[in-house]
């Protein structure tokens, strides 16, 4: 639920570096395993597939641990190995060929793909960017507006400045009146202990967070200022090879995880359960209640979940490309699919 990206040249360069990598692993990890082997007694063993998640468990997850438990994965001949990332993240891992799977972002998808990285959304976690910069509601932060004069707290990434200066163009606020500093990885609660006033957050866990706190907050909502900043976070990704190579398997997979969030969709604390089971470190309390706000946004106002839109895909990267983020072209259609959509 954190927001955590690297700077986007660091980014790029990792990308760059594992591009070979990725074409020519990808090859040999799609037939790893060589595919569901028959055993001895004449039964097909289940595919070994990974998935690489980009966090720490948690309740952006829930639908995926949700289809393990309930034996969605296992109906479909699949046994998926759920594996947390690395410095560099999942979807560099799926680009290298590392993993078969990963959970991603809109925004990384796009830089990886201006970078000739071939990975490919196959379905939207959640409909609608629930993210947006929060403060305690001491600090005063209703709109935009109200950055003025404040300071920021954040991870360095690079739509940070552009996606404040947007909001605050969007008022009329002076974006030249607002001091940005890079707190790490340190977490919201953390930052208010050190004077800096607000920050990006997930709603749907760190919001949840101060609530169970006791903590108020004031939040300005990403999407209440800028359509384009409604973009898809996270995604599930693969990659163009193992779409092209094992569309079969794609399937699968995409098929198991849609049941296991449309069950997450409809039965919040028995899929918060599950969850919970899987990862017992995580806080219960949290983890229920943030489930329960979260459902809901699984699907949404969509047809039905995982669906993602071509409008979405190229407002973000019109974005993106406005404030000089993307440094080569974007094919916004072969970034994502719906063909796997059950």
């Amino acid at each position: 639920m954190h927001i955590r990206h690297s700077g986007k040249r660091f980014f790029i360069a990792v990308l760059t570096a594992l591009l070979a990598a990725s074409l020519a692993g990808c090859g040999a990890a799609a037939n790893k395993g060589g595919g569901a082997q028959a055993s001895s007694g004449g039964e097909r063993a289940p595919r070994k597939v990974t998935l690489m998640l980009d966090w720490t468990p948690n309740t952006n997850h829930t639908g995926i641990y949700v289809a393990q438990k309930q034996g969605y994965y296992a109906e479909e001949g699949l046994e998926v190995d759920i594996i947390l990332p690395g410095e560099a993240g999942g979807d560099l891992a799926v680009a290298a060929g590392e993993a078969d799977f990963g959970v991603s972002y809109q925004e990384q998808v796009t830089f990886a793909r201006t970078q000739g990285i071939p990975l490919v959304s196959v379905a939207a976690v959640i409909q609608h960017n629930t993210s947006g910069f929060a403060a305690p509601k001491s600090v005063g932060l209703k709109s935009p507006k109200d950055f003025e004069g404040k300071t920021y707290g954040g991870w360095g990434g690079p739509t940070e400045a552009p996606a404040l200066e947007s909001l605050m163009r969007a008022v009329g606020a002076d974006f030249s009146k607002l001091e940005i500093v890079n707190s790490g990885s340190a977490d919201f609660f953390t930052m208010q202990e050190a004077g800096i006033d607000f920050a990006w957050i997930y709603y749907g866990w760190t919001g949840i967070e101060a609530e169970l706190r006791g903590v108020e907050i004031d939040i300005v909502w990403l999407t209440d200022y800028s359509d384009k900043l409604d973009f898809y976070t996270p995604v599930i990704v693969t990659s163009e090879q193992r779409i092209r190579d094992e569309p079969e398997l794609v399937e699968k997979f995409v098929r198991a995880t849609a049941r296991g969030y449309i069950y997450a969709a409809e039965h919040p604390e028995e899929s918060a359960r599950m969850l919970l089971e899987a990862v017992p470190e995580l806080d219960e309390e949290l983890v229920v209640a943030s489930q329960k706000w979260l459902s809901a946004k699984y699907i949404d106002d969509a047809p039905k979940w995982g669906v993602q839109k071509l409008e979405v895909w190229e407002n973000f990267a019109s974005w993106l490309d406005e404030f000089g983020l993307l440094e080569g072209e974007f094919d916004a259609q072969a970034a994502f699919t719906n063909d796997f959509i059950p």
